[in-house]
């Protein structure tokens, strides 16, 4: 059982179930180097690095850094080898290029912050504990942690998705850091317990949990009371991370807001629409 209390409104562990991914005894474990997470609404991961401890980032994630910290961008990295496995990883959501950060000459600090209000969770991954998540849910990892795209049972579940969002797996062993929209909310599902699920609420998954895509059943239901055409079909036993904002939620709930001209209201119409479908 998790070391920590569930998110509010999520039901308890099950007596006997796995620990949650971000169980402290297992991060521990599972991590070489001192890491915090500052602050609660918009918040920043902060890791400390000694001389030749590193981390891996996808492009664009770097906030701040300390002069001692030296930079590698390439292709390579996270499980990634050669330009067809960077070419997988992009498609996943994960970028081309992957920057190491290095703590070179002393010790040293690096720094992400989130990019939308949610949170940022430490997972331990393990041989026999992977995951699959959100497409723009990997932030960093330590070495020794893979991220590549995950397929889950069918073709159409991880790249259609009724969203459109492609799975993440994340693989190896070692520590990720995950950031996702909103609040999470923990779900432990027994053996063939369902749940069904908005695609872009799904933050983050055991890999081994039964996932599939299904289109919404009835023709009424499809022209008029539907909230999705799709929903994401998740069976136990495992345990389900939920985000309460898809970032495709929060860009149509602004929209009416933003200044725009008729030309641009159309386009920013399609844009919202194809945001619906990518998020």
């Amino acid at each position: 059982m998790s070391n920590l209390p569930p998110p509010p409104g999520s039901p308890p562990p099950p007596p006997g179930s796995v620990p949650s991914p971000d169980d402290p005894g297992a991060v521990d474990a599972a991590t070489p180097v001192a890491h915090r997470v500052i602050g609660t609404v918009m918040p920043v991961l902060q890791v400390d690095l000694n001389p030749g401890q590193s981390v891996v980032s996808p492009g664009g994630e770097l906030s701040w850094m300390t002069s001692s910290i030296q930079l590698t961008t390439s292709t390579s990295g996270a499980g990634s080898k050669g330009v067809f496995g960077a070419l997988k990883r992009t498609v996943a959501g994960g970028g081309l290029f992957l920057t190491q950060y290095q703590a070179e000459g002393g010790p040293g600090t690096i720094s992400f912050a989130a990019k939308l209000p949610g949170e940022i969770r430490p997972v331990a991954i393990a041989p026999d504990r992977e995951y699959l998540v959100h497409r723009h849910g990997f932030l960093a990892a330590t070495s020794g942690v893979n991220v590549s795209i995950g397929f889950q049972q069918k073709l159409g579940a991880g790249i259609f998705g009724g969203s459109g969002f492609i799975l993440q797996r994340i693989t190896g062993e070692g520590t990720t850091w995950i950031a996702l929209s909103g609040e999470l909310v923990e779900y432990h599902l027994a053996p063939g317990e369902n749940l069904r699920v908005i695609p872009g609420h799904v933050g983050l998954f055991d890999a081994n949990m039964s996932f599939e895509i299904k289109m919404v059943k009835g023709v009424k239901n499809l022209l008029f009371g539907a909230d999705s055409l799709f929903l994401a079909s998740l069976t136990g036993p495992g345990m389900v991370w939920l985000q309460t904002m898809p970032i495709s939620n929060l860009a149509h709930a602004i929209a009416p807001y933003l200044p725009q001209n008729e030309s641009s209201e159309r386009s920013t119409g399609s844009s919202i629409i194809g945001g619906l479908l990518n998020n």
